[in-house]
């Protein structure tokens, strides 16, 4: 076998004689002489040498890249050769885990002869509940009858839902449009509240203005004229300046109760006690002469307007002050409790009292239910109470009988309501 070392010696050889075709050179035409013989043979001979060796260099060329080839197909071999042996090595892997797999097969196989007692156990169970199929069957077709009578029940449902649909669809077209009606009716009302504090504040100074005209002059005849007037002439000018006072009173009463509906509140955590002592404090310095004892709870706090409250405790505590002012010994208290679940706050005394009966009237406006030379005031206190605690979202009663003195309750939520 030609290796390809050999073949490139034989292609880098000369050519011999023979090759060259001087053993077998035509014979001359005559009449040449022989150096021109010679010299044409030796052309001849030179132009098929020139192109022998263009031959034998493009065959050298071609073993050349014969060579390459080889080379590549020898490192394809040798890669070929370490995968065989990867193969091999991966093969005798393989024939362990098969050898391993076999051995847990035998185990399978002996586990099946007690899965199949097993099976036949399930079988035999099996046919047991075929056996009571037939039963549960017929509940079933029961089942399917009582949903079918359902179904048939749930589509009259369905037309009644409808109805109740479109119905509910008619009451919230009507909802919007009483809804946009209140909008109007609330922007009409805020300008008519404008409009009324208003006309408040200028009926007030226009009331304000003879009053104090009536009042000035009055004091003006007691002083100057006193010896001139009889005692009913007196009489007559004390009534009239204290029926301007009590007119006074009643407009600044006035003028704070539809305040009440207006004004903004801020919400703070508040010490109710604190309040009440320092309301009791201010009545006590107005009698000092009086012997009342006040009884007012520590630790109530409740998140509300301050100003607010102590506009409620001024008039409470002003109320059980006044009624309790025919009493040798008094008792005034403030204190807390529960009622329905709810933080309840109390104003009670041991005064007058009041007939339970008229109970409905006592926080309206001007309403009064003792005579007011017996016990003076405008009837607007309580009314203004009243709406102080519905703005803080709770609600006042009270509780009493003639005599026994009465008792206040009322309730903070928490969550007051901004003014309008």
């Amino acid at each position: 076998m030609s290796t390809p070392k050999s073949i490139l010696n034989q292609l880098d050889a000369p050519p011999n004689a023979t090759q060259l075709g001087f053993l077998h050179m035509p014979d001359l035409a005559p009449g040449v002489s022989a150096a021109e013989k010679s010299q044409r043979a030796l052309l001849n001979i030179l132009e098929d040498f020139a192109a022998e060796k263009s031959g034998l260099e493009h065959g050298q060329r071609a073993m050349l890249n014969i060579l390459d080839d080889f080379d590549a197909e020898k490192g394809r071999m040798e890669g070929a050769q370490r995968a065989v042996l990867n193969i091999l090595e991966d093969s005798l892997t393989e024939k362990m885990q098969f050898e391993a797999a076999q051995r847990s097969m035998l185990n399978i196989l002996d586990d099946f002869a007690s899965e199949k007692t097993q099976m036949e156990a399930a079988q035999r169970a099996m046919v047991n509940i075929l056996d009571d199929f037939s039963e549960e069957k017929s509940r079933l077709e029961e089942t399917q009858r009582a949903v079918l009578n359902i179904l048939d029940d749930f589509e009259l449902e369905k037309n009644k839902v409808e109805l109740a649909n479109q119905q509910l669809e008619k009451e919230i077209d009507e909802r919007k449009r009483v809804e946009t009606q209140v909008q109007g009716v609330n922007i009409e009302l805020v300008a008519a509240n404008k409009e009324l504090e208003a006309f408040s504040y200028s009926v007030s100074h226009d009331l304000r203005s003879p009053l104090r005209t009536i009042d000035g002059f009055s004091l003006a005849l007691l002083e100057d004229y006193a010896d001139k007037l009889d005692e009913d002439g007196r009489d007559c000018l004390h009534r009239v300046r204290a029926a301007t006072q009590r007119m006074g009173a009643l407009i600044d009463d006035m003028l704070n109760l539809s305040r009440m509906t207006r004004i903004d509140m801020r919400l703070e955590s508040t010490d109710l006690g604190a309040i009440a002592r320092s309301v009791a404090v201010e009545l006590q310095k107005t009698q000092p002469e009086r012997q009342v004892e006040f009884r007012i709870e520590e630790g109530l706090e409740a998140f509300v307007d301050s100003h607010l409250i102590r506009i409620v405790f001024d008039n409470l505590l002003g109320n059980a002050w006044k009624f309790t002012s025919k009493r040798d010994s008094a008792l005034i208290e403030f204190g807390g409790t529960h009622c329905d679940g709810k933080n309840t706050y109390y104003v009670r005394d041991n005064g007058a009292g009041f007939d339970p009966t008229y109970a409905d009237r006592l926080f309206g406006a001007f309403q009064r239910l003792h005579d007011k030379n017996e016990f003076p005031g405008t009837g607007v206190g309580l009314a203004t109470v009243q709406r102080i605690i519905h703005r803080h979202g709770g609600r006042i009663w009270a509780e009493s009988a003639v005599g026994k003195g009465a008792t206040f309750y009322f309730t903070l939520s928490g969550t007051g309501q901004r003014g309008a």
